[in-house]
């Protein structure tokens, strides 16, 4: 027991100083790739959209793209070429049918991998919807300086990658890619 105490009181320490660390509002740009959504059907991207103002970041950009590669890609350099984008959240065309070409545009524009995004994701997915979870793409990294999260379209699955994984991150990882959060 007393093992266990010490191992969790040197990863709150741990913990405060990677909080310590983190940008407190990230400039970020939210992506909805959906060749049927609209601003008023959008209830993934609204989410990521207000998830992150309540969370005390900046909001540059909202938009609904096509699900076409060559947009997507189009977008995203726009964005990573935006000095003031720290970071890009995309949902939507992470899985496996044809128009699903969310994955393919990232993975060509990413210059590192965040491979713990994916993998995370997909176990915590497998506890609420079981083996399909592996279906899914979901995908981040960094590009230039940029940070870039995509993630299914399904709302359930953009609160469980907003709630669990991004919004108690995304500060201390764009403090890392921007050169100020080197623990």
């Amino acid at each position: 027991m007393a093992t266990r105490t010490k191992k969790s009181a040197r990863r709150s320490a741990g913990n405060r100083q990677h909080r310590a660390s983190s940008v407190a509002s990230v400039n970020c740009a939210v992506i909805t790739v959906s060749d049927t959504r609209t601003p008023e059907t959008d209830t993934s991207g609204r989410y990521i959209h207000d998830a992150l103002l309540r969370d005390g970041h900046q909001i540059l950009a909202y938009e609904i793209i096509q699900d076409e590669p060559a947009l997507i890609s189009e977008r995203l350099r726009g964005l990573i070429d935006d000095p003031t984008c720290m970071a890009v959240l995309l949902n939507g065309g992470t899985g496996l049918a044809p128009r699903d070409t969310t994955y393919e545009a990232v993975v060509t524009t990413l210059d590192k991998t965040l491979d713990g995004f994916g993998e995370l994701f997909r176990g915590l997915s497998y506890d609420d919807v079981g083996s399909s979870a592996m279906l899914s793409r979901a995908v981040a990294g960094v590009a230039g300086r940029t940070v870039i999260f995509a993630m299914p379209g399904s709302t359930r699955a953009v609160q469980l990658a907003m709630d669990k994984l991004i919004l108690p991150e995304l500060g201390h990882i764009v403090a890392l890619v921007q050169g100020a959060g080197a623990v």
